[in-house]
């Protein structure tokens, strides 16, 4: 995590911990899972996820030093409304709000869904066709220019001029597929 930070100009690494992870407290090494349980009592709060939706979740957090790490950290246990277990972040600065983490820890899921779409729909994945780093470069350029070709689709103009969020590489991928499809049948 400190390298990661480190690559990026000291910016904020906000991870996850398995439930089991040691964490040390007082002199004492215990999971992550049982401190929470046991000291640390959650207290209700509201979050906004990516910046639109309202959601309830249960929140508790420390600053710890994470055994495997071999520093402290700001450890985060996090439960959303309907779940009934915790799932515990873990965030590099110690100078951040819980609240700034939580949120910001929503916005991971946008990058997740753009790195699985790049993978399945842009040859990232075991479709590539060159290997190396002259095959990545290629690669990327290629995916980088038929992304630009599909922000001029008309149904991604039109969900960009409405506001909406815009549609993945693949789903236009798959919706250019099937008008295709169509037109070939009729």
């Amino acid at each position: 995590m400190d390298e990661a930070a480190k690559e990026s100009g000291g910016s904020q690494v906000i991870s996850q911990l398995r439930k089991n992870q040691n964490i040390e407290y007082r002199g004492r090494i215990r999971s992550v899972e049982s401190y929470f349980n046991s000291i640390n009592k959650g207290i209700d709060q509201i979050i906004r996820v990516r910046g639109g939706k309202e959601i309830k979740v249960t929140v508790s957090s420390a600053r710890l030093k994470v055994s495997s790490h071999s520093k402290k950290r700001f450890v985060i246990a996090l439960k959303y409304d309907g779940e009934n277990d915790y799932r515990y972040l873990v965030a590099t600065d110690l100078t951040w709000r819980t609240q700034d983490i939580i949120q910001a820890y929503t916005l991971r899921w946008l990058i997740e869904v753009f790195f699985e779409d790049w993978k399945l729909y842009e040859g990232w994945g075991r479709e590539a066709k060159q290997l190396d780093e002259e095959g990545s470069s290629r690669g990327l350029i290629l995916s980088l220019l038929f992304d630009h070709c599909l922000l001029l689709h008309p149904e991604q103009i039109a969900r960009i001029e409405s506001k909406l969020p815009a549609y993945t590489v693949g789903s236009l991928q798959r919706k250019s597929q099937m008008d295709v499809l169509l037109e070939f049948i009729r």
